[in-house]
């Protein structure tokens, strides 16, 4: 059995293309507190290419990324304040 990581937010950006795909993880990181885990769901492609990256450069835990199966992705992000 995969290991349950616990969140505090989720977030769907699956309608969503690049550079939104970020930019919507981004503010929605943004509105967490130091500590919090958010969830995003993402497709397949440059989205779980370049949105785990980008939170990496900017100083986020990467937690862990999840195949769901479909097509889609989730993303796992602990944020971290500068």
């Amino acid at each position: 059995m995969a290991d349950v990581i616990e969140f505090d937010e989720k977030i769907d950006i699956t309608d969503k293309v690049c550079p939104l795909t970020f930019v919507t993880a981004k503010v929605a990181i943004e509105e967490l507190d130091d500590g919090e885990v958010l969830a995003i769901r993402l497709n397949d492609g440059e989205p779980v290419q370049n949105v785990p990256r980008s939170f990496k450069e900017d100083g986020h835990q990467v937690l862990k990324l999840d195949d769901n199966g479909d097509g889609t992705y989730t993303l796992y992000v602990r944020k971290v304040e500068e």
